[in-house]
């Protein structure tokens, strides 16, 4: 990634979505999302349409050179591009139409994301059925077509939207998983070994260097790598803030001291009620307390999300969550403290 744009320069937006939304009418799912982020909306992917508008089958949609089809099992690596490969483009070109139609004239953050590498070779089968994971040269092949495609894809965005300043979002879920060696095999009976984590660290370094722009990892999962994404060279970090745990506080000080944004997760992202907006913040000033960290930086560091994408919710609470997530920040933005 390039250090030509300042991580405190950035523009960043005050809240954001992760990435999912309910339904499947792309247009309704751009004006919904630019409806409610006037200064940091997103590529909404909508996987109730089916294969393909999935986050992985999207991703696999992206790759130069490598193809891939829908098993019962999942993805698994072709010879050419067939329907399924087909179909995830149509779609994500659907929602890029959607996009640009709703973003005439606007100049500002937007983000997209993607898979990464790592959760990646943890769901694409090889053509005997197992994980990418499982092998080591089938894994760089991978990074190394997923950072072309993901060029291809930022300079199509930056083409549709050329007031925008794009921010890469690589999502991550199972990357703690592959770290530790906690990926099931095919048969379900044993895992994969865990990856060394220079090459783990090595990989998204790769991927997120094709982007000049600020590039973020998301995991919704629990004991999210900072001090290794931060290594990695990201600008921002992205999870559920309820799961974070005591161990987790003094790599998220020494990454806010460091620059590094935080995307907290801390509007529920299945239906439910919602509290307060300066409820839904409490936490995150308290951790601020705790770290001993100057209340005046909170808005500076923290953009505020859902705790993970929107896909399973309905499409009303998908709306409230993301208004939530606008007021939520204004509170932390007035009352720091």
């Amino acid at each position: 990634m390039s250090d030509t744009i300042e991580k405190n320069d950035f523009p960043w937006g005050p809240a954001t979505g992760v990435g999912s939304l309910p339904g499947g009418d792309a247009r309704e799912a751009a004006k919904t999302v630019t409806g409610s982020f006037e200064d940091f909306p997103f590529l909404a992917e909508l996987p109730a349409r089916g294969p393909g508008a999935d986050m992985i089958g999207r991703t696999i949609g992206m790759l130069v050179d490598l193809y891939a089809h829908v098993e019962p099992s999942g993805w698994r690596i072709s010879d050419r591009p067939g329907r399924d490969t087909r179909r995830a483009r149509s779609w994500l070109g659907e929602d890029l139409d959607a996009l640009e139609e709703f973003t005439q004239g606007y100049e500002g953050a937007l983000k997209v994301q993607a898979v990464g590498p790592w959760t990646l070779a943890a769901a694409l089968e090889l053509r005997g059925g197992e994980a990418a994971l499982g092998d080591a040269g089938a894994c760089r092949d991978l990074a190394g077509s997923l950072a072309e495609g993901l060029g291809l894809h930022l300079a199509e965005v930056r083409r549709r939207v050329p007031g925008a300043r794009v921010v890469l979002q690589l999502d991550e879920p199972s990357l703690t998983a592959v770290l530790r060696g906690q990926v099931r095999t095919a048969s379900g009976y044993r895992t994969y070994r865990a990856v060394d984590r220079q090459v783990v660290e090595g990989a998204l370094r790769e991927v997120a260097a094709v982007h000049d722009g600020p590039v973020v990892v998301h995991s919704c999962a629990p004991d999210v790598p900072f001090a290794l994404l931060r290594r990695a060279g990201v600008a921002g970090i992205s999870f559920d803030f309820g799961l974070l745990t005591e161990r987790d506080e003094e790599a998220i000080g020494e990454a806010v001291e460091g620059g590094t944004k935080l995307f907290a997760g801390v509007v529920p992202s299945t239906d439910g009620p919602l509290s307060d907006p300066g409820g839904s913040v409490m936490g995150v000033r308290t951790l601020w307390r705790r770290l001993g960290l100057n209340p005046g930086t909170l808005a500076e560091s923290v953009v505020i999300t859902p705790t993970c994408g929107l896909a399973g919710a309905s499409p009303a609470h998908a709306r409230a969550a993301l208004a939530h997530c606008v007021r939520a920040a204004k509170s932390l933005a007035d009352n720091p403290e």
